[in-house]
C-alpha cells in the first residue's frame, strides 16, 4: 500500500512494508482478474490542489491531513480530545469525468464535536464503481494510524469503526457491512455499524426498476419494448413522453395517470410525498436513464436488468385485477445474465450486493418523495433481513422529504446518534416500519422522524 501525505504546499510519497500494512491490504498480491469490462479500461486520477480543507469555525481544535491512497484522494480529521472511534465516510456517485474527488461528511461538525474522528476517499474510480468504493473506503480505515504516525500523531488503534453513506455511499456502507464483504474483499475491515442514507439498498435492483419503468411507459404509449437495449430509444421517446405527459414531467395526461400510479408502486406503494416527487427532477433523472443497457455503463460486462419478478400494479390493491393480469402478460421482460454479477475470485463482487447479512446495528434513513432511489429500496433490504433472520440488527426512518438524499442535518445526526448509542449501549432504537401497506399509506407517515421544520409537512406541531 502506498500513499501520499499532503500537508500544506509539501508533499511526500511513503511505501508502508511493514507486516502490519501487508497485512491491513489483505497480505500479499492481489489475484489476477478474471476477466475485463469497459471500466476496467478508464483512468481515473486525484486533483490534489483540491485536497486540502479547513478547520471549522467554532468548532473543537483537530488535526486534519490529506492525501492520495492507491489511486484514491483522501481526507481525515481527528479532534485533540479524540474519543478513540473512527466513522468512514462514503460519498454519493461522482459523475463519469476522470477527476475523483472527496468529499467531507454532511455530519462532519457533529462528529468533531462529539469527539469521533472520521475518515473520507474519493474512491480510486468514477461511475457507479461501489466495488472501488468499499475497497478504497476500507483500504483508508486501514491506513488511519499510518497517515496519523506520518503526519507526527501516534494513535491507537480505533476502538469503534462506524460506515456512513449518502446515495451510492449508502449502498457503499450497507454492502461494507455485510457478511459478503468480509469474505471476499481485499481490504476487510470489521465495521460496528452502519447509517445508510438515501442508499442503494436493493443494489441491481434499482436498475431493474429504471428498465421496468421504461417497459411500462413504452407498453402504455402504444410502442412496447420489442428488444433491449431499444435502439431507436431516442426517436421514441418523444412520442411516449407526450403520450404520458402534457408538460414534463410535472403535468400528466390520462395515459400518464395510469404510469404515475405504476410508478407509485414500483417505489414503494401510496404513500406521503410521492406525487410531489414525481412531479419534480427525480422523476426526469429516471428517464435519463432509459434506453441505455444493461451494464449500468460498463460496470458489468453482461446484461444485468431483470424484470422477470416485476409485478406491474395500477393500484394499492396487492391483488391483480383482470386489466393488472392482462398488462403483466404483454409487458417485455428482460433477464439477466447469470455470469453478470456473480461472485468472483478477484474480490468483490462487480456490483456488490447488499444481502442483509448483517450482525451488526444498521439505521437507514429514506426520504418517500424520491423517485430516483425510491423507499422501496428500504422495503426490498427489510424484506431480505427478515428472509435471513437478521431484521433485528436493523431500524429504518422514513422521512417526509420530496427528493434524493433531501434530509436536513438534525435528521442525519439523529440517525447517527442513535446507530451509535445502540451499538455503544445496547438500546435499540425506534423506527419505522416500511412494510405495511396502510402504515405506509398514512398521511402522517414519517413524521415521526422528520423535521418539524419541513414544507410541505403537514405533521402535527408536536
Amino acid at each position: 500500500m502506498s500513499f501520499t501525505i499532503f500537508r500544506g504546499r509539501r508533499a511526500a510519497t511513503t511505501t508502508l512494508l511493514s507486516a502490519l500494512a501487508l497485512a491491513a491490504c489483505g497480505g500479499g498480491s492481489a489475484p489476477e482478474p478474471e476477466e475485463t469490462r469497459v471500466q476496467d479500461s478508464r483512468q481515473f486520477a486525484p486533483d490534489p490542489t483540491r485536497l486540502p480543507f479547513n478547520a471549522l469555525a467554532d468548532a473543537p481544535e483537530t488535526d486534519r491531513w490529506w492525501g492520495v491512497l492507491d489511486g484514491a484522494s483522501y481526507r481525515v480529521e481527528v479532534p485533540k480530545n479524540w474519543n478513540g472511534m473512527l466513522v468512514m465516510y462514503a460519498h454519493g456517485y461522482g459523475g463519469t469525468g476522470p477527476t475523483v474527488n472527496v468529499s467531507d461528511p454532511p455530519i462532519r461538525a457533529h462528529l468533531i464535536r462529539n469527539g469521533y474522528a472520521w475518515g473520507a476517499s474519493s474512491f480510486s474510480k468514477n461511475y457507479y464503481d461501489v466495488r472501488a468504493g468499499i475497497e478504497d473506503t476500507n483500504a483508508l480505515a486501514l491506513a488511519f494510524q499510518g497517515i496519523a504516525a506520518q503526519n507526527g500523531r501516534t494513535l491507537a488503534a480505533p476502538a469503534k469503526t462506524y460506515i456512513i453513506g449518502t446515495s451510492m455511499g449508502g449502498h457503499i456502507a450497507a454492502a461494507a457491512v455485510d457478511a459478503e464483504a468480509l469474505e471476499t474483499a481485499n481490504h476487510k475491515v470489521r465495521y460496528h455499524g452502519a447509517v445508510p442514507m438515501c442508499g442503494v439498498l436493493g443494489d441491481t435492483e434499482l436498475y431493474n426498476y429504471f428498465g421496468a419503468s421504461q417497459i411500462a411507459a413504452q407498453q402504455l404509449a402504444g410502442v412496447p419494448a420489442t428488444s433491449w437495449p431499444v435502439s431507436n430509444w431516442a426517436e421514441q421517446a418523444p412520442t411516449v413522453r407526450s403520450a404520458l405527459f402534457s408538460t414534463f414531467p410535472s403535468v400528466t395526461t390520462p395515459l400518464g395517470d395510469q404510469y404515475k400510479e405504476i410508478v407509485k408502486q414500483l417505489t414503494g406503494g401510496e404513500r406521503p410525498m410521492f406525487n410531489e416527487g414525481f412531479a419534480g427532477s427525480m422523476n426526469a433523472t429516471v428517464w435519463g436513464t432509459f434506453g441505455r443497457d444493461g451494464t449500468v455503463n460498463g460496470i458489468l460486462n453482461r446484461e444485468g436488468y431483470d424484470t422477470t419478478g416485476i409485478v406491474y400494479q395500477f393500484d394499492n390493491d396487492p391483488a391483480l385485477t383482470a386489466a393488472e393480469q392482462s398488462f403483466n402478460q404483454a409487458a417485455f421482460r428482460l433477464k439477466a445474465d447469470p455470469e453478470a454479477n456473480r461472485l468472483r475470485r478477484d474480490g468483490l463482487r462487480w456490483f456488490p450486493k447488499a444481502n442483509a447479512r448483517i450482525s451488526v446495528p444498521v439505521v437507514t434513513i429514506h426520504t418517500l418523495g424520491d423517485v430516483y432511489v425510491p423507499f422501496s429500496m428500504e422495503q426490498i433490504y427489510k424484506r431480505r433481513a427478515m428472509a435471513l433472520g437478521t431484521d433485528p440488527w436493523l431500524v429504518q426512518r422514513a422521512i417526509r422529504g420530496v427528493s434524493h438524499c433531501d434530509f436536513t442535518l438534525d435528521e442525519q445526526t439523529a440517525a447517527f446518534d442513535a446507530m451509535a448509542r445502540w451499538e455503544q449501549n445496547g438500546v435499540k432504537p425506534e423506527g419505522d416500519d416500511v412494510l405495511d401497506r396502510a402504515t405506509v399509506a398514512d398521511p402522517l407517515y414519517g413524521c415521526k422522524f422528520s423535521s418539524r421544520s419541513r414544507t410541505p409537512n403537514a405533521c402535527p406541531a408536536s
